[in-house]
């Protein structure tokens, strides 16, 4: 543990538990000698619960080295782009271990995503390989593919892997598709009839590029974040020591495994403490309900709509989520009554933890077994304390170059070495990001005396009414005080009288009533008086990015009439 010098500069030093270092080591090997280390080490032992289906470790290396073997074949090698357009199912981290083998790049994609932004994506990052669900290419692929520098198509179902019996409901097949009808090789098959040859492995070091994950683009036009083995193993590698994680865990794998955070909080952590991941296709409450009673997982990561999701679900129960002792939530905020509805119903505490793609998920964390601070002012669950390695600083959210004051919200500025290494063919986007060596978030917080940071909401999302700033997540946290409300969602809308004024999105919960104006009131009588919404609008769902991000600016778009002058106001109120 730090010495008192140390801890009265960080003081977050002292609320770390006892096994959780200042620092870790830099990282000395890639992703995938990690995960080839563990499979020599315990060949035998589960890598994958696939529904009630398990993939060992040795099964999965041998995978791997098959599609290492079809793309040295290929002629893909060495920063290569591979494109990953699948759900969540084992082809996918077999895939992704076989292409590191070769030293390519996994470009992994949303399964979500329609033609216009599966061109985007396959044009800017100028993949060569695609392996996709066959349904995806079927209604989606099949029209992009020619025009973009794809050479080779493999297709797979996530049927495969699985036994005779009925496919879950949540699976978009009932039955496999002939890949020949669709003019692509069977991913499966291929691999059968590839014989693995251990020389197709090549030389791989842990700054090589492993990833270009693409930013969620809730602002904008999505960037590259080009992505180091070496950030992965750090990460993985700090997940493994802060959670105390070890061959007995287990992780349910609740994120989608595109997002970084499936990347690192489910691939890496699994294969650095040498434990099974749970898939389960994609996330549907009860099918993970199920899989977590079936294969008892330890440890988990996701957004706070799965948690939610899974608190709602009629099948829910203490006994089907007692094995998860590890449970983090990150990608979208907690309120803290959501936090306190969980662990009552469920007693299970959600620790917080926060991170972006750019540095490769956390750079803050709760430390497990603590329980999270809220903020006095603005009622914000803290998001943790920097991580081990994690350089954190505010700076003014006019003037980057100074630090901001005590006590004064700052946007978050990280250093370390999870923090990627810039995004791929935008040099002037780079430059812009960083400052002195720091990576400007884009994220608003603020810090306590204990080191703790409470993140108020994205510095483009603040809202000036009446030249005051209201940032809309402490107006969001206050409308889940309310019973009756699911989700929502808070923009700025122009207003003739102040300027901008404050319009909610609210989902209710499944037989729950709320009027606009009850909310408004509920609001009004729980912050001040230029927070709270004049305007209130009820929707069957928020739209969010498919981590759980509410997309503010697809609101923003599709809201530009003006709100009334004075809703709900008399002359003279903020």
């Amino acid at each position: 543990m730090a010495s008192t010098e140390k801890n009265a500069a960080k003081p977050w030093l002292s609320v770390y538990s006892p096994w959780v270092p200042e620092s870790l080591p830099p990282p000395t090997t890639s992703m995938i000698e990690v995960f080839e280390a563990t499979a020599a080490k315990s060949p035998g032992a589960p890598a994958i619960h696939y529904f009630d289906r398990t993939v060992a470790y040795g099964e999965l290396d041998e995978l791997a080295t098959r599609f290492a073997t079809l793309l040295a074949s290929w002629g893909i090698g060495h920063g290569d782009r591979v494109a990953l357009y699948l759900q969540n199912v084992p082809q996918y981290v077999a895939a992704l271990y076989g292409l590191w083998k070769r030293g390519a790049v996994a470009v992994p994609l949303n399964p979500m995503f329609k033609e216009r932004e599966l061109a985007y994506h396959l044009e800017d990052s100028g993949a060569r390989v695609l392996v996709a669900h066959e349904s995806l290419y079927d209604t989606v692929a099949r029209d992009v593919v020619p025009s973009s520098k794809v050479e080779h198509v493999l297709t797979t179902s996530e049927l495969d892997l699985l036994g005779p019996e009925a496919p879950p409901t949540c699976f978009a097949a009932s039955k496999k598709l002939d890949a020949s009808a669709l003019g692509t090789v069977d991913f499966m098959r291929a691999l059968a009839e590839t014989t693995p040859d251990p020389a197709a492995r090549v030389a791989v070091g842990p700054g090589d590029l492993a990833s270009l994950g693409y930013t969620s683009g809730t602002t904008g036009q999505a960037k590259g974040a080009k992505t180091t083995h070496s950030n992965i193993v750090y990460n993985g590698d700090f997940y493994r020591t802060w959670m105390r994680m070890d061959e007995r865990d287990g992780v349910l794998g609740v994120a989608p495994l595109f997002h970084i955070t499936g990347m690192v909080g489910h691939i890496a952590v699994a294969a650095t403490a040498g434990c099974p991941l749970v898939l389960g296709y994609r996330f549907d409450a009860e099918q993970t309900l199920r899989l977590a009673e079936r294969w008892r997982p330890t440890m988990t990561v996701g957004s706070i709509t799965v948690f939610l999701a899974l608190m709602n679900h009629p099948t829910a129960s203490k006994s089907a989520l007692s094995s998860l002792t590890k449970v983090y939530s990150g990608g979208a905020p907690v309120a803290p009554s959501i936090a306190d509805r969980f662990e009552a119903e469920l007693g299970i505490y959600i620790h917080n933890i926060y991170g972006l793609t750019e540095s490769t998920s956390p750079t803050h964390a709760v430390p497990l077994g603590a329980r999270a601070p809220v903020d006095p002012l603005t009622g914000a669950l803290s998001v943790g304390v920097p991580i081990p390695g994690c350089e954190v600083k505010l700076v003014d959210l006019e003037d980057p170059t100074k630090e901001a004051a005590d006590g004064e919200a700052g946007e978050i500025a990280d250093r370390g070495p999870m923090i990627f290494a810039g995004y791929w063919n935008k040099p002037e986007a780079t430059e812009g990001a960083f400052r002195d060596g720091f990576f400007l978030t884009g994220d608003v917080a603020t810090r306590n005396e204990d080191g703790y940071y409470f993140v108020v909401d994205r510095k483009k999302d603040m809202i000036i009414v009446s030249g005051f700033k209201v940032w809309p997540r402490e107006v969001e946290d206050t409308l889940y005080g309310h019973a009756a409300v699911r989700e929502a969602a808070v923009i700025g809308v122009d207003d003739a009288y102040r300027g901008e004024t404050v319009k909610a999105f609210v989902a209710l919960k499944r037989g729950a009533s709320a009027t606009p104006e009850e909310l408004i009131e509920f609001c009004k009588s729980k912050i001040a008086a230029y927070k709270y919404p004049r305007v209130v609008e009820i929707v069957d769902e928020v739209p969010k990015t498919v981590t759980g991000k509410f997309l503010r600016r697809v609101l923003r778009d599709r809201d530009r009439a003006p709100a009334p002058s004075r809703a709900g106001s008399t002359p003279g109120e903020l």
